[in-house]
């Protein structure tokens, strides 16, 4: 008996250890909807100026861990570098489970060999977590791994009011109340993410086999569910949010963003000083003016003394010109910011690590980028995003969280 127990442990390790060296297909798929009965449109809603399902795609990308990311929302997806995946009929119903969207997106991508389906309603998701979740799985040998936090909440049992019946207790002893302090709390799912391998799926499980939990910390544990939820997730977002990839340079189309063109951004006070604000904050600005801005011309020399930014010329088709900036100075996109607003500048919104576009920007363009300023032209949207680059430094970092 022991030693069959010896063979079968053994059987066990060769596979991790199988599993550890193969690379292995993992695919980050966030399934959410355009429709919600709880809140309108609220996948696609801006939180903070960014779309609800925008900050976990970012998370997701820049965990760099993934293979593919896939979402259901095109409008989001596209903006951020995902994959757009349509659900059949079958599997768009209110009564269809995850699982059965997951398992009917597996049978188009055989390739995938992990799973991990990512709330849109957890917007404080951090790339750190998922790295260190995924781990469980490939170098751990687990076959489904979930997030939960840790709860310090009493719980009582639910009677009918109209009855004699009387509550009890569910995990505690009233009569030996614990401090907080003197008592660890509970483990619950906080939604976040589910990693499964894409054989326990095939089961009709996202939980099982060798399964583990990878616990969170409560300041990144935020879930919407409701309107009343909004207000209060915005300024969680703000202060524990992933802020995404530090900003170093920032590109803003001076002519197409400001009503009044570039002439408002040589003569208003707060338009230039959002862009001394970014340079004190080592974040590099150069302003691009069109080719076709006779303007911009003879303003170009005044406004680039007045900013101390450098002033840059551009053509029909702006992407070639910034590459070549980009070659010289070695920045991936990931690091790179624009401000456009029409469709001249929509491959520029899709492809920057971070972008916007004023309010009154054309649909075209507003689509493409990943942050929408409140304010329109000529009404302080170059120094709303100025200070919406500055708010993506990082203001809390995960701590080293706990599975098991």
């Amino acid at each position: 008996m022991v030693r069959r127990k010896k063979r079968k442990m053994k059987k066990r390790q060769v596979a991790a250890s199988s599993n550890k060296n193969q690379k292995r297909h993992v695919a980050a798929l966030i399934l959410a909807r355009g429709g919600s009965k709880g809140i309108p449109l609220k996948n696609i809603k801006p939180l903070a100026g960014v779309p609800l399902m925008g900050w976990v795609l970012r998370a997701a990308v820049d965990s760099e861990v993934f293979d593919r990311y896939v979402a259901n929302i095109k409008k989001v997806a596209e903006a951020w570098g995902a994959q757009v995946h349509q659900r059949s009929s079958e599997v768009s119903r209110d009564s269809t489970s995850s699982l059965e969207t997951i398992q009917e997106f597996l049978e188009y991508h055989n390739e995938v060999d992990i799973v991990c389906n990512i709330q849109a309603t957890s917007p404080c998701l951090h790339p750190f977590d998922v790295r260190e979740a995924l781990k469980k799985i490939t170098e751990d040998g687990y076959d489904s791994v979930f997030s939960v936090v840790r709860r310090h909440q009493f719980r009582w049992k639910e009677v009918d009011e109209l009855s004699d019946e009387k509550t009890e207790a569910i995990n505690l002893d009233p009569a030996n109340r614990p401090r907080r302090q003197d008592w660890p709390g509970e483990l619950c799912e906080n939604g976040s993410f589910y990693f499964t391998t894409k054989d326990l799926i095939k089961t009709g499980q996202l939980q099982g086999g060798k399964s583990i939990y990878y616990e969170m910390l409560p300041e990144f544990s935020v879930d919407i569910d409701g309107d009343i939820d909004w207000p209060v997730a915005e300024q969680r977002v703000l202060r524990y949010g992933y802020p995404g990839k530090v900003v170093r340079l920032l590109f803003c189309n001076v002519s197409a963003c400001l009503a009044e063109g570039i002439n408002a951004l040589s003569s208003n006070t707060r338009n230039t000083s959002a862009i001394h604000m970014l340079q004190e904050k080592q974040v590099e600005v150069i302003l691009l003016t069109s080719s076709d801005d006779a303007v911009a011309q003879s303003l170009a020399a005044k406004l680039q003394k007045r900013t101390g930014c450098q002033v840059m010329e551009v053509g029909k088709k702006p992407l070639n010109d910034l590459q070549e900036v980009m070659k010289n100075k070695s920045l991936d996109w990931k690091h790179v910011a624009f401000m456009g607003f029409d469709q001249a500048d929509e491959k520029l919104l899709k492809l920057a690590g971070l972008s916007a576009v004023p309010g009154d920007a054309p649909e075209l363009a507003s689509k493409a980028a990943k942050y929408i300023c409140p304010l329109s032209r000529g009404s302080g949207a170059v120094w709303d995003f100025a200070e919406h680059i500055l708010l993506q430094k990082p203001m809390a970092k995960p701590q080293n969280n706990k599975s098991c």
